[in-house]
């Protein structure tokens, strides 16, 4: 027998104690590993969604009205919009909650010409504050409805300007500090169209609903009959649906009874960024973007639109033929990790175009539309940096009672606006329409030459914009700068600027009437 009792049956030596320990510890590490690493896998494999294929295409796209309004004697066009909670049937037979405007989801199409005064009577029937910010507009800041223009739950707002910028798809929504995204979720969105006689002169499609159609595009998950708001995990974008909709309507298809079609599309997705092409690659037009009309149409197969970015396409279809307009994979110099987590490998199928036998004749497109007046960068006052980061802008998380920058009336600036945060984002100004100057110190392409008001920044780029604030001042009251992949939004990633007089310094931003007050 060994004298130190290490030696086992047989006479075999008994492993130490120690490494029988670090054999056990590193079995478990092992095994722990491979747990993770099977977890990982299944959640990465499962990340990418994709309905290529699997939709049958059974249901009638939904146009939404034009709203009704009436002219007052002093020529003041008068819309009303009630915000409410209702029911929809995205399913026959399955009532699913929602918020809407004047219906149980989304909201009719406003439409005013350029040189018209506007009001639109707001009526806030939800049980909860919310706002209605009109989104691509010019206007004075206390109408702008940003979270500064809250109306209380039972309360109402009647905000009035005059239309002074060109034809454009323009939307609206809510924008309540912090809330924003489950707002817009729930259904609360609509279009805001504006029409000019320049525009108007052109021979474009241009019959609302049938060779003119708007298409707001969502993404969306059910759980039951409910809508489902979570975020899935790893999904720092925000949240991302496995499915999309137009105009509320699942599956739709639309008829096309002209060759030329025109389709007014809007990003209205919380935090998904789209790749619009067709199912058969086949080139279409681009002749708007964001703030109106570009130059010239520009030929293309493939669009990039991130959340509240619209653009206006052409698309000529032959007798009889059915097209899918489809969402492709997401190219923008993603890592892995965002590519996969942040929907960037996902496709849809969403929305098929049916030609009747024989079609209505179309115009040709002109060669020119529009020449947009946009600052040009040389006439400049100052220049601004923006750093953008899911813990705030410029390193400061959005606070309502600082104003972030000053800027002068009827004077031209330069923004330059720098994504290093290692995820996508994009990059919303209240009140303006831009001009991209550069993206990473290269020209824009054509499709981001016209106005814009809202722009995609991919992590490591740098984008430089022009912008011209013409007023009216206001010192008191501010506009909004912010992500609009609206969970970075309402996490802080916003700012706020004023625009004053000359001379003039910014004031204190006022806090939101208390709740149950109204606002006139």
């Amino acid at each position: 027998m060994s004298k130190n009792g290490n030696n086992g049956a047989g006479g075999q030596p008994r492993m130490p104690r120690w490494r029988r320990t670090l054999l056990i510890l590193g079995a478990l590490f092992v095994g722990f590993a491979l747990v993770v690493g099977a977890l990982f896998t299944r959640l990465y494999t499962g990340a990418k969604v994709s309905t290529v294929g699997a939709v049958d295409f059974r249901n009638a796209l939904v146009v939404p009205p034009l709203a009704a309004s009436t002219v007052e004697a002093d020529g003041t066009r008068v819309f009303d919009l009630r915000m409410q909670a209702g029911e929809t049937e995205f399913t026959a037979g399955t009532r699913t909650p929602t918020w809407g405007f004047n219906g149980s989801h989304l909201g009719p199409t406003l439409r005013a010409a350029k040189g018209e005064k506007v009001r639109v009577r707001v009526a806030n029937t939800l049980p909860e504050e919310s706002t209605v910010h009109w989104h691509g507009m010019h206007l004075p800041a206390a109408m702008d409805g940003g979270p500064h223009q809250m109306v209380p739950a039972g309360g109402s707002w009647a905000p009035e300007w005059t239309i002074a910028q060109p034809a454009a798809t323009l939307w609206y929504h809510p924008h309540p500090h912090g809330a924003t995204e489950t707002h817009v979720r729930r259904g609360l969105a609509g279009l805001f169209l504006l029409d000019d006689a320049e525009s108007a002169a052109l021979p474009l499609p241009k019959t609302y609903g049938v060779d003119d159609i708007p298409v707001i595009v969502q993404d969306v998950t059910f759980d039951g009959a409910k809508l489902d708001h979570d975020h899935k995990l790893m999904r720092n974008v925000g949240f991302l649906g496995d499915r999309t909709m137009v105009n509320g309507t699942l599956d739709p298809y639309v008829a096309v009874q002209d060759e030329l079609v025109r389709l007014r599309l809007l990003n209205a997705s919380t935090a998904r960024i789209y790749t619009f092409g067709f199912d058969d690659g086949r080139a279409f037009r681009q002749i708007a973007s964001d703030g109106g009309l570009l130059e010239a149409p520009y030929s293309t197969d493939h669009l990039r639109l991130s959340p509240g970015e619209r653009a206006e396409i052409v698309i000529r279809m032959q007798p009889g033929e059915e097209r899918v307009l489809r969402s492709y994979p997401l190219d923008a110099g993603l890592d892995f990790w965002n590519q996969r987590f942040g929907g960037g490998d996902d496709s849809f199928d969403v929305m098929q175009l049916r030609a009747a036998p024989t079609l209505r004749p179309s115009a040709e497109l002109p060669r020119a539309l529009v020449a947009a007046a946009l600052p040009i960068g040389e006439e400049s006052a100052r220049s601004r940096f923006f750093e953008l980061k899911m813990s705030g802008i410029n390193g400061r998380k959005m606070d309502m009672s600082r104003v972030d920058e000053t800027v002068t009336r009827g004077t031209a600036e330069t923004w330059t606006l720098r994504n290093n945060d290692g995820m996508p984002h994009n990059f919303h100004v209240h009140d303006v329409q831009f001009r991209i100057l550069d993206i990473n110190g290269a020209a824009p392409p054509p499709p981001l030459r016209g106005p814009k008001d809202t722009v995609f920044i991919p992590s490591g780029s740098t984008v430089r914009i022009a912008l011209r604030f013409d007023g009216p001042a206001d010192p008191d009251t501010p506009y909004m700068y912010h992500c609009h992949l609206l969970y970075h939004e309402d996490k802080g990633m916003m700012g706020q600027f004023v625009v004053v007089d000359p001379g003039r310094p910014a004031a204190t931003p006022k806090p939101p009437p208390a709740s149950g007050s109204h606002q006139h």
